[in-house]
């Protein structure tokens, strides 16, 4: 199981922007690393890029210049945002850089000093005026038209919804706030009119991104609801699509969630990063350290809404983790029977708190206590899918090809979930269907069905 969606380019992500290249045209290719949030950010860059006449390209080859969206959370995304950048410049040569890791030029340009431009997270004035400056815009107003959806970097069928940006939280292993400051939500009527033109274009299912989706709308002074989360899920769950919530921090009022889930409107499935369950853990990464009532408030969610799917990560090998620690995160691992699990092993992060804290735990001690929480979280995992053989689930198709259909269940969000396979009766399918199958076989993280 992965734990964060795949490197996107154009070509893999099939970004959808339906025009064919004119003669003369400009254009910009696009690398986006990292979570959801910064696949939104990379969507909105080539929507304002589309609407000033640029085309975009599938290919470094095909490009005049390449903007790299770079993720800068962990030391290991921060090697893989150079090695992209440095891809970037040996296929093409001429790369703008933006995103989490621009927010230190320095140690960028340090790396790569041929770059041409380095903005920070959601700068997306600088990322336009670097374009402009490395290839001059040349539109033609009687052909470049921007569709009326903008331009997506994920399958037709579903779309990632920015609520808010930035984050509250002080979590000591964390530079996010940082790179991409306090919460700033986004006001409800934007949201919804983007969620409506999303819908009207064909999106079937729209996946809520924030960094802290349960605080949406609490940095608004005077603001007429006290979780303004709760009349937008509503409203979004009115709109006919899958309404999927990621990032949900398990606030009191999540529970207020849960009704929606049981009425249809919302899917039932919460996305909640745990990061670790012993009390003296969670002090230490300056998290709420309450993993009793946590395990309360599952079992209050799972009476209230019975087909409940609950995902997780979480953090092994923190900073003076012991084993007594660890192994009270297994036991709760097995009380709390998570549906979707994700593991991280400790890395420092330039900036972060943690990196001053004592007690680092070495290298092979947190590759070993991951091999033993994952094997935990696939005993759950594979007893809970293996209860489903024999039922009957909605699933929605996200690719049909010669040897069967690919779809996801209300409890799979795409790239971090599992799938369900369709091998049998698929050649009428289409990506975006909705359809009731029957389970007839199960693995660790995947089901197999047939249509009912």
């Amino acid at each position: 199981m992965t734990q964060n969606p795949p490197n996107l380019r154009p070509d893999l992500a099939r970004a959808r922007v339906e025009e064919t290249i004119r003669e003369g045209q400009p254009k910009i290719g696009m690398v986006s690393l990292g979570c959801p949030k910064a696949l939104v950010d990379s969507e909105r860059i080539l929507t304002r890029l589309r609407a000033e006449g640029y085309g975009i390209s599938a290919d470094y080859s095909g490009a005049d210049a390449v903007i790299v969206n770079t993720c800068g959370f962990l030391d290991s995304a921060k090697a893989e945002s150079l090695d992209a950048i440095g891809e970037a410049l040996r296929e093409n040569g001429r790369v703008i850089v933006t995103g989490c890791l621009g927010a230190e030029p320095d140690y960028i340009t340090g790396a790569h000093p041929r770059v041409l431009a380095v903005t920070g997270p959601h700068q997306y004035e600088q990322v336009l005026d670097a374009v402009h400056a490395a290839v001059p815009p040349a539109p033609d107003p009687f052909v470049d038209l921007l569709p009326s959806s903008g331009v997506s970097l994920t399958p037709r069928h579903y779309s990632y919804l920015k609520i808010s940006e930035g984050c509250n939280h002080k979590c000591k292993f964390c530079i996010i706030p940082d790179m991409r400051g306090r919460l700033q939500s986004r006001p409800a009527k934007a949201v919804l009119r983007e969620a409506e033109k999303l819908v009207e274009a064909g999106v079937k299912e729209l996946l809520v991104i924030s960094q802290d989706t349960s605080a949406y709308g609490t940095d608004w002074a005077g603001r007429d609801e006290k979780f303004p989360i709760l009349p937008l899920a509503r409203d979004l769950g009115q709109l006919g699509a899958w309404v999927r919530l990621h990032y949900v921090y398990p606030y009191p009022h999540v529970r207020e969630l849960i009704p929606l889930m049981a009425e249809g409107l919302v899917l039932p499935y919460l996305d909640i990063p745990f990061q670790h369950a012993h009390r003296d853990t969670l002090q230490r990464m300056a998290r709420p350290a309450a993993s009793s009532k946590t395990l309360d408030e599952i079992a209050a969610w799972r009476a209230d809404c019975p087909e409940i799917t609950l995902r997780s990560t979480f953090i092994v090998g923190y900073p003076g983790e012991t084993e007594a620690e660890f192994q009270t995160l297994l036991d709760w691992l097995d009380e709390a029977q998570l549906d979707r699990v994700g593991c991280f092993t400790y890395e420092n992060v330039a900036g972060a708190r943690s990196n001053d804290l004592p007690g680092h735990v070495p290298q092979e001690v947190k590759d070993e206590r991951f091999a033993r929480f994952m094997e935990k979280a696939q005993s759950i995992s594979e007893a809970k899918l293996a209860a489903k053989i024999g039922t009957r689930l909605e699933v929605i198709v996200d690719e049909v090809d010669d040897e069967g259909a690919t779809c996801r269940t209300k409890s799979d969000a795409p790239e971090i979930d599992g799938n369900l396979f369709i091998d049998e009766g698929f050649q009428d399918l289409k990506a975006g269907d909705i359809v009731t199958v029957t389970v007839d076989e199960a693995s660790e993280y995947d089901l197999w069905g047939q249509i009912a």
